[in-house]
């Protein structure tokens, strides 16, 4: 594999951010626009320009970023003259970006910034609003030509996930995408590709000789891959109850992982060649039938659970959550991959709120020996286990068997653990920081591609269909335990689903809604 060279950062850039006055900018793009200020890797002029409909000015807008920065930047990293400094390059201008009649305002605040930083013209929109004006926004900045790289300008829009809730949005927002910007400007974001472990997933697999030749159907008996939480969904009851575990987590984030996981080499590692290798995965899941649907994919929400001291409430008491909703709160699905590397090992996925942990792992099961010749302490035999960490305590962790000292010949698993924070450079968390970082230079690479998205959604779609027939079951799992029993029958009767944490529960608690 052979990587191309690294693209340039433009000299000057304004970054406009669509949602100035909402949570994300506070919590996760203001920090990192910190942290890359803080490295010196923003553009040498550099302004922003927070767009929302609170009635901010830039005199008030600014303290309330710095309250931000103190709050969420991790323990030390703040400095009060390097968050001046930064935010003194911070602008505001109270517009309702639905409202096509505010974009001329919009276009004139620009216009002051170019010839205040001497800026070409350079700009990048962030889509920190609420998913409606995903297909909004775009049309708009078309409207006043904000869209036009005419004369090289540079004009590029990053997208928040959901890129749609089916199939059919799916393709209408991707239609209007292109006919306001080209495929080349578009940056559909998902941070979990931010995420140093998430990337290393590809180096370990292409970058060592060791593990390749046995990255196959001929060595690997399964793969799993579990992203939990051990919170509910806070504040997000209106748009959670709207969007469900498999919008919010598996379309997206997850069939990602599976991708890297299961993606062949690209012959160099730039852009378009990576994401054609990505498409081909998603191009391969083999489709289920409604009856495969009804054995292969398992959907809960979570109850009323007394968990560490707490009694939690269940979903449907939770704030803008309809008492009769039916929205998944967890999923687990076993998929196949047909292709000439994977046919026949299964991949096994799920997520779920309310879990006993915090936890996203993959976890590649290798075949046992054809012969067992020691006696193992933990029962049974010791398969080999690589676990790639992507959070928390970021890191890999390879198991084998040992032999246990003294007499006899017995064998216990052991593990050989690395963990990021042994490399040093930027937080292993700071997803975003890389992300804009990327954007900037124009290393599309970790985003998401129009076609990727079509074809990931047209095999999750018909799931979404089968699930508003009222005879799909929806079962119940208390609130601080690993999702409904029936999980379980989806993982083979000699296998098990591997928890970071045990969290013993009463079988009878789990019911069907």
């Amino acid at each position: 594999m052979q990587v191309t060279a690294q693209n340039t950062k433009p000299e000057s850039l304004i970054l406009v951010i669509f949602g100035g006055s909402g949570d994300l900018t506070k919590r996760k793009l203001v920090p990192s626009l910190y942290q890359l200020f803080k490295q010196g890797k923003l553009p040498h002029r550099f302004a922003v320009l927070a767009l929302g409909r609170t009635d901010y000015t830039d005199d008030s807008y600014r303290p309330h970023l710095d309250e931000a920065l103190q709050m969420y930047l991790a323990e030390g990293e703040y400095d009060a003259s390097l968050a001046e400094q930064l935010l003194s390059s911070v602008y505001y201008l109270a517009m309702d970006p639905a409202e096509q009649s505010d974009y001329p305002r919009l276009v004139e605040r620009l216009s002051q910034l170019d010839k205040q930083i001497d800026n070409p013209a350079n700009y990048i929109y962030y889509l920190s609003t609420p998913p409606l004006l995903y297909g909004v926004v775009p049309q708009h900045l078309k409207h006043v030509g904000l869209n036009s790289e005419e004369g090289g300008a540079l004009r590029r829009i990053v997208i928040e996930k959901p890129f749609g809730y089916d199939l059919a949005s799916a393709l209408e927002l991707n239609e209007i995408y292109r006919s306001a910007f080209q495929e080349h400007q578009l940056y559909r974001i998902d941070h979990f590709l931010g995420k140093e472990t998430v990337q290393d997933i590809m180096a370990l697999r292409f970058a060592n000789g060791i593990f390749e030749p046995l990255w196959n159907r001929n060595y690997i008996d399964r793969v799993e891959i579990t992203a939990v939480e051990n919170m509910g969904i806070e504040s997000r009851g209106g748009f959670y109850d709207q969007t469900g575990a498999l919008r919010d987590m598996v379309q997206n984030h997850l069939a990602q992982l599976v991708a890297l996981t299961a993606m062949e080499p690209p012959v160099q590692f730039n852009a378009d060649l990576f994401r054609n290798e990505v498409v081909k995965v998603y191009q391969s899941f083999r489709p289920m039938s409604d009856d495969e649907v009804r054995r292969r994919v398992i959907r809960g929400q979570y109850t009323e659970g007394e968990w560490r001291g707490e009694l939690h409430r269940a979903y449907r008491e939770e704030d803008k959550v309809a008492g009769n909703s039916r929205t998944e709160t967890f999923v687990a699905m076993k998929l196949y991959i047909d292709n000439w590397r994977w046919q026949g090992v299964p991949f096994y996925i799920r997520t779920g709120k309310m879990m006993p942990t915090k936890v996203t792992e993959i976890v590649v099961h290798f075949k046992p020996t054809p012969h067992k010749m020691f006696t193992s302490l933990d029962g049974g035999t010791v398969p080999n286990q690589l676990i790639i960490r992507i959070q928390p305590d970021e890191g890999i962790s390879l198991k084998f068997a040992a032999k246990v000292p003294g007499s006899g010949f017995e064998v216990k698993k052991v593990s050989m653990n690395f963990t990021y924070d042994q490399l040093g450079g930027l937080a292993s968390g700071d997803a975003y920081s890389r992300l804009l970082e990327d954007c900037m230079l124009g290393d599309s690479t970790l985003f998401t591609r129009s076609d990727a998205v079509e074809m990931s959604w047209r095999f999750f779609d018909p799931i979404l269909r089968l699930w508003q027939e009222d005879d799909f079951p929806l079962y119940g799992y208390p609130a601080g335990t690993w999702g409904p029993k029936q999980s379980d029958l989806i993982i083979e009767r000699d296998h098990s689903w591997t928890n970071p944490c045990r969290n013993l529960t009463n079988s009878e608690l789990y019911c069907e809604l």
